[in-house]
Protein backbone atom coordinates (compact mmCIF):
# COMPACT_ATOMS: atom_id res chain seq x y z
CA UNK A 1 0.00 0.00 0.00
CA UNK A 2 2.83 2.39 0.86
CA UNK A 3 4.55 1.45 -2.38
CA UNK A 4 1.33 2.14 -4.35
CA UNK A 5 0.97 5.56 -2.71
CA UNK A 6 4.61 6.31 -3.43
CA UNK A 7 4.14 5.46 -7.12
CA UNK A 8 1.11 7.77 -7.26
CA UNK A 9 3.10 10.62 -5.65
CA UNK A 10 5.99 10.17 -8.10
CA UNK A 11 3.51 10.14 -10.99
CA UNK A 12 1.89 13.38 -9.77
CA UNK A 13 5.27 15.11 -9.36
CA UNK A 14 6.50 13.98 -12.77
CA UNK A 15 3.23 15.12 -14.38
CA UNK A 16 3.44 18.54 -12.72
CA UNK A 17 7.07 18.90 -13.81
CA UNK A 18 6.17 17.98 -17.40
CA UNK A 19 3.33 20.53 -17.45
CA UNK A 20 5.63 23.25 -16.09
CA UNK A 21 8.29 22.47 -18.66
CA UNK A 22 5.74 22.62 -21.47
CA UNK A 23 4.43 25.96 -20.21
CA UNK A 24 7.90 27.50 -20.06
CA UNK A 25 8.83 26.12 -23.46
CA UNK A 26 5.60 27.42 -25.01
CA UNK A 27 5.92 30.87 -23.47
CA UNK A 28 9.52 31.25 -24.59
CA UNK A 29 8.46 31.08 -28.25
CA UNK A 30 5.99 33.93 -27.68
CA UNK A 31 8.52 36.16 -25.95
CA UNK A 32 9.37 39.46 -27.68
CA UNK A 33 11.78 42.14 -26.70
CA UNK A 34 10.56 44.90 -24.40
CA UNK A 35 11.31 47.47 -27.08
CA UNK A 36 9.05 45.72 -29.64
CA UNK A 37 6.15 45.32 -27.24
CA UNK A 38 6.45 48.93 -26.09
CA UNK A 39 6.46 50.34 -29.61
CA UNK A 40 3.48 48.17 -30.58
CA UNK A 41 1.46 49.41 -27.62
CA UNK A 42 2.58 52.99 -28.23
CA UNK A 43 1.53 52.75 -31.87
CA UNK A 44 -1.89 51.35 -30.94
CA UNK A 45 -2.32 54.12 -28.36
CA UNK A 46 -1.23 56.75 -30.88
CA UNK A 47 -3.62 55.43 -33.56
CA UNK A 48 -6.46 55.67 -31.05
CA UNK A 49 -5.76 59.37 -30.45
CA UNK A 50 -5.04 60.44 -34.04
CA UNK A 51 -7.75 62.68 -35.55
CA UNK A 52 -9.17 61.59 -38.91
CA UNK A 53 -10.64 63.04 -42.10
CA UNK A 54 -13.99 61.47 -42.92
CA UNK A 55 -16.06 62.56 -45.92
CA UNK A 56 -14.67 66.09 -46.13
CA UNK A 57 -11.00 65.82 -46.99
CA UNK A 58 -10.13 69.15 -45.40
CA UNK A 59 -12.08 69.01 -42.12
CA UNK A 60 -10.19 67.12 -39.42
CA UNK A 61 -12.33 65.31 -36.81
CA UNK A 62 -11.18 64.25 -33.31
CA UNK A 63 -11.09 60.47 -32.94
CA UNK A 64 -13.38 60.66 -29.85
CA UNK A 65 -16.30 61.72 -32.05
CA UNK A 66 -18.30 58.94 -33.72
CA UNK A 67 -20.41 59.38 -36.86
CA UNK A 68 -24.21 59.33 -36.58
CA UNK A 69 -25.01 57.85 -40.01
CA UNK A 70 -28.76 58.34 -39.59
CA UNK A 71 -28.37 62.12 -39.23
CA UNK A 72 -25.60 62.59 -41.81
CA UNK A 73 -25.95 63.33 -45.51
CA UNK A 74 -22.96 63.68 -47.81
CA UNK A 75 -23.03 64.48 -51.52
CA UNK A 76 -19.82 63.48 -53.29
CA UNK A 77 -18.66 64.07 -56.83
CA UNK A 78 -15.15 63.93 -58.28
CA UNK A 79 -13.17 66.66 -56.53
CA UNK A 80 -16.17 67.90 -54.54
CA UNK A 81 -18.14 66.98 -51.42
CA UNK A 82 -20.85 68.80 -49.51
CA UNK A 83 -23.51 68.02 -46.92
CA UNK A 84 -23.81 67.52 -43.20
CA UNK A 85 -21.78 65.19 -41.02
CA UNK A 86 -23.37 64.47 -37.63
CA UNK A 87 -21.13 63.22 -34.82
CA UNK A 88 -21.27 62.68 -31.09
CA UNK A 89 -18.91 61.79 -28.27
CA UNK A 90 -17.79 62.60 -24.76
CA UNK A 91 -15.63 65.65 -25.49
CA UNK A 92 -15.26 68.95 -23.65
CA UNK A 93 -16.81 71.77 -25.69
CA UNK A 94 -14.01 74.30 -25.09
CA UNK A 95 -11.30 71.81 -26.12
CA UNK A 96 -13.39 70.90 -29.17
CA UNK A 97 -13.63 74.59 -30.17
CA UNK A 98 -9.86 74.97 -29.76
CA UNK A 99 -9.30 71.82 -31.81
CA UNK A 100 -11.40 73.11 -34.72
CA UNK A 101 -9.91 76.64 -34.59
CA UNK A 102 -6.38 75.24 -34.77
CA UNK A 103 -6.88 72.45 -37.30
CA UNK A 104 -9.23 74.26 -39.67
CA UNK A 105 -6.58 77.00 -40.00
CA UNK A 106 -4.03 74.28 -40.91
CA UNK A 107 -6.37 73.18 -43.73
CA UNK A 108 -6.59 76.79 -45.00
CA UNK A 109 -10.03 77.58 -43.58
CA UNK A 110 -10.53 81.11 -42.26
CA UNK A 111 -12.64 81.57 -39.13
CA UNK A 112 -15.23 84.22 -40.03
CA UNK A 113 -17.24 84.29 -36.80
CA UNK A 114 -18.06 82.13 -33.79
CA UNK A 115 -20.86 82.23 -31.24
CA UNK A 116 -20.16 80.54 -27.92
CA UNK A 117 -22.98 79.68 -25.53
CA UNK A 118 -24.62 76.40 -24.55
CA UNK A 119 -24.76 75.97 -28.33
CA UNK A 120 -21.56 76.96 -30.14
CA UNK A 121 -21.55 77.84 -33.83
CA UNK A 122 -18.35 78.38 -35.79
CA UNK A 123 -18.36 79.68 -39.39
CA UNK A 124 -15.34 79.04 -41.61
CA UNK A 125 -14.70 80.08 -45.21
CA UNK A 126 -12.44 78.96 -48.03
CA UNK A 127 -12.13 80.34 -51.55
CA UNK A 128 -14.94 78.11 -52.87
CA UNK A 129 -16.72 76.68 -49.81
CA UNK A 130 -18.27 77.45 -46.44
CA UNK A 131 -18.20 75.30 -43.33
CA UNK A 132 -20.51 75.65 -40.33
CA UNK A 133 -19.65 73.69 -37.19
CA UNK A 134 -22.50 73.45 -34.69
CA UNK A 135 -21.54 72.10 -31.23
CA UNK A 136 -24.17 71.32 -28.61
CA UNK A 137 -23.22 70.23 -25.10
CA UNK A 138 -25.65 67.50 -24.01
CA UNK A 139 -26.13 65.80 -20.65
CA UNK A 140 -24.23 62.65 -21.60
CA UNK A 141 -22.36 63.56 -24.78
CA UNK A 142 -21.46 66.42 -27.07
CA UNK A 143 -23.29 66.63 -30.39
CA UNK A 144 -21.47 68.07 -33.42
CA UNK A 145 -22.82 68.90 -36.87
CA UNK A 146 -20.43 69.89 -39.63
CA UNK A 147 -22.08 71.51 -42.63
CA UNK A 148 -20.01 72.06 -45.78
CA UNK A 149 -21.50 73.88 -48.78
CA UNK A 150 -20.11 75.44 -51.94
CA UNK A 151 -19.90 79.20 -52.37
CA UNK A 152 -22.63 80.43 -54.68
CA UNK A 153 -21.25 82.63 -57.44
CA UNK A 154 -23.19 85.49 -59.03
CA UNK A 155 -23.86 83.58 -62.28
CA UNK A 156 -25.04 80.42 -60.53
CA UNK A 157 -27.73 81.90 -58.30
CA UNK A 158 -30.65 80.93 -60.55
CA UNK A 159 -33.90 81.43 -58.57
CA UNK A 160 -32.12 83.28 -55.76
CA UNK A 161 -31.85 86.51 -57.79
Amino acid sequence: MIENQRVNNVFVYVSMLAVLLLMFAGCSTLKTSEKDSFSASAVSRQNKDIPVYYDFGDVLIPKELKIDKGSSFIYSAPGFSAGVLALSGRVDVSSLCSFFEENMAKDNWKLVVSFKSPRTVMLFQKENRWCVINITDGKFSTEVEIWVAPTVTEGARGLLK
